[in-house]
């Protein structure tokens, strides 16, 4: 996820199952009894809101609006 301004996670759904299926992960693990890999998934459940719901901005927005030469 270092690159999480690529085009690929501007559609939200995208960037919404990122998060869901690390989520589910995590709970597979716990359900299992492996709490570490439980954590560590979480981990990156919780890196991922960080990076695509708190500090995403497409790259559309990021730019200045360019006037039309004419």
């Amino acid at each position: 996820m270092k690159d999480s301004e690529h085009p690929f996670f501007r559609p939200l759904w995208r960037r919404v199952a990122v998060v869901a299926v690390c989520v589910i992960w995590s709970i597979i693990e716990f359900a299992t009894g492996t709490p570490f890999w439980g954590v560590l998934a979480l981990g990156f459940a919780g890196y991922a809101v960080w990076q695509f719901f708190y500090l995403y901005k497409p790259a559309d927005e990021a730019k200045p609006p360019v006037e039309p030469k004419e």
